[in-house]
């Protein structure tokens, strides 16, 4: 069994909330679900800041585009822009069906693009494999560490 892959979810819609943890719960992901509720939010959460100042380094990024205060692509631009942050995996998980925005979210880098409302069975079955292939396969950058000054 995986171990729990810590999961952001940046989601405004409480019953969107409820619902992707009872996926979650039914599908036996292992995961830790960490729910925030705007892009701002989500943005001080991977960026440590604030009260998220020792959070962990999420595995994974569930991504609603319609946020309250910074929608969803500016998070993902913000995100993908960030070298220390562009390998955490994204995936858009919104209502949106329109293609500007599946083009849109694909050019700034997102993982995947998913439409609300899902087939939760295939969607775990989906978030299982990711886990597997992202955290047993793929060889991912490190975040940067601070120079070590005795070292110069």
């Amino acid at each position: 069994m995986p171990s729990p892959c810590p999961i952001l979810l940046v989601e405004d819609n409480e019953d969107d909330v409820l619902i992707t943890k009872r996926a979650f719960a039914k599908g036996g992901v292992a995961n830790a679900l960490i729910v925030v509720h705007d892009g701002d939010e989500a943005l001080d959460f991977v960026f440590r800041r604030g009260k998220y100042a020792q959070a962990a380094r999420p595995g994974l990024i569930l991504l609603d585009l319609n946020l309250p205060r910074m929608d969803g692509f500016a998070v993902l631009k913000a995100l993908k822009n960030d070298p220390d942050a562009r390998s955490i995996p994204v995936i858009v998980l919104t209502t949106s069906k329109r293609d500007e925005d599946v083009f849109r979210s694909y050019s700034f880098h997102a993982n995947s693009y998913i439409e609300k409302p899902v087939e939760f069975e295939r969607f775990v079955a989906v978030l299982k494999s990711f886990h597997m292939y992202w955290n047993q396969t793929a060889t991912l950058p490190r975040p940067a560490e601070q120079p070590d000054q005795d070292a110069a």
